[in-house]
Formats: structure tokens, sequence, C-alpha cells
């Protein structure tokens, strides 16, 4: 029998009941994620009588990057759900650095979206109109000659996470790191790219790109713009996971999309589409 679904204290989130979980939890691991590039092992954590399913991803199991010698892709990951948690959206399944069975790491709440995630996100069509609901990003190559138009849902969640994307600076958001749960929520995973000094924009997302962003959008701009203000909670907590250079320019990017007021288009100085896309 599974144990008993752990009922939060009253004023306590659910998000902070699965964080002191997986933070003090005991973790088994069960299996690993083959097709992933680093080391991403599944497994259970277990607390005070409650359990989930997380991912677990040593620091020893990272593959080293030329282009990211600073610091860990772990703390990265950290970072990103911290963000995303300021942000008010939840874009980012609760993430915790600590230790493991082999040592330390990202362990991040499991989401189960089924076995195609991004389904009724991405899709490619005929033509070069979107359709009705659908945002065009490229032309993609198909085989045999033939292309065809990639596009993504025009889905509030998708556009929330591409501001997201925007301000921590992904450089691999790839279909399968779309996560739709089945309570209706989008999820964004594997943020262990992010927040280099540089322009590494790298998305599916383009939809919306050079048009204005929302008031929502502006409105938490705003609000992140004060809370990676020198002192806030925030910035103290990033600054422990990433570099004073790069926190710096975090801040540069809220600022420049606050002064822009539109969604970033791509920098024509790096590939825009990750690859593989999906």
């Amino acid at each position: 029998m599974p144990p008993p679904e752990r009922v939060p204290a009253p004023g306590v989130s659910p998000e902070t009941e699965i964080e002191e979980l997986l933070t003090r939890g005991e973790l088994t691991v069960r299996g690993r994620i083959a097709e992933a590039s680093n080391a991403v092992l599944l497994c259970t954590v277990t607390y005070e009588g409650a359990s989930a399913d997380c991912v677990y991803k040593p620091v020893r199991g990272e593959r080293p990057l030329w282009d990211f010698p600073d610091g860990n892709l772990a703390r990265r990951e950290r970072a990103a759900y911290l963000v995303s948690q300021a942000t008010g959206w939840g874009l980012v399944p609760t993430t915790v650095l600590r230790d493991g069975p082999y040592g330390e790491g990202m362990v991040q709440h499991w989401i189960d979206a089924g076995e195609t995630p991004e389904s009724g996100l991405l899709a490619l069509v005929e033509g070069e109109e979107p359709g009705e609901g659908w945002k065009a990003v490229a032309l993609a190559e198909v085989g045999e000659g033939r292309t065809a138009l990639l596009v993504h849902a025009d889905d509030p969640r998708l556009r929330r996470l591409a501001v997201l994307d925007a301000v921590i600076n992904n450089g691999d958001r790839k279909g399968g790191h779309l996560l739709p749960a089945p309570d209706g929520r989008l999820y964004g995973i594997d943020h262990g790219v992010t927040f280099h000094t540089e322009d590494k924009l790298r998305t599916l997302l383009w939809g919306w790109s050079g048009e204005p962003l929302t008031e929502e959008a502006r409105l938490v701009l705003e609000s992140l713009a004060a809370e990676l203000a020198d002192g806030a909670p925030l910035a103290t907590r990033l600054g422990e996971l990433i570099t004073p250079v790069e926190l710096a320019a975090v801040r540069g990017r809220v600022a420049q999309l606050l002064r822009e007021g539109t969604h970033p288009k791509p920098s024509g100085q790096w590939p825009s589409i990750p690859w593989p896309p999906v």
C-alpha cells in the first residue's frame, strides 16, 4: 500500500511541502534516463511517511561544457527554479540542491506528462501560414527536399515560459522540455545551460518575437527587477548559485525587456533553435 499523502500544514504551500520532502528525504535510485546527455537518475524520495518520484542529476555526472566554465549545471537548475517562483507563474518543477548517493546534485520533482509531452503544443504544417491558434517558428526540412512550417500553440502558458527563458537566457528550450501536467499546468525542465552573460537564447518559442509583452508580463518583470536589487532575497539566493557577472546580466536582461517592451528577436550571432529541436 502506498504511503498516505501528507496534507500541507495551514499556511504552507504544496510547493513548500514538496521542497522539504526533496531536501530532507531519503533518495533511492531506481534507474537512469538513458537518452540524457548527462547523468539523470530517476529516484524515489521518502520523508516522514510521504514519498514522491524525482530526478537526481549529480554534479559528477555532468559533461563539461567549454562555454559554461563557472560553477555547475545543477546550481543553474536551482537558480532557474528560484526565478520561476519569483515570477509567480510556477513554470519549473520544485528543484533543490542537495547531497545524494553520488554527491551534490540537483533534485527535481518528477512531472508525469505521458509519452509525448509536447503533443498539442508543437506541430509541422503545410504551407506558409501557421493557422488560427498557432504561431510560426521557422521552416524545417522534412526529407526528400520537402519543407514544412514549424509552429507552436498560441498558448498563454507557453508565452509566460518564453518570457522566463528570455530572463534566464535559456540556451536549450526543446520540445521535449515542455511538460503539460494533468491538472492543466505547464512546466519547463532542463535548465542547466542558462544564465550565461552572452546572448545564448535558443528556443522553439519564437512565435511572439518582436510582439509587445503582455501587461501581465510587464508587471512580473517590474516585480523581478525589484527582487533582483542588491540585498533583496532573490538576488542574495541567486548570488550563491551563479557568478556576480551572471547576476548582473540577469538584471540587464530584465531591464532591457522592460525598456523595449517586446519579446526578444533572435540575435543572428548564435543558432536560434536548439538541436535536436525535440
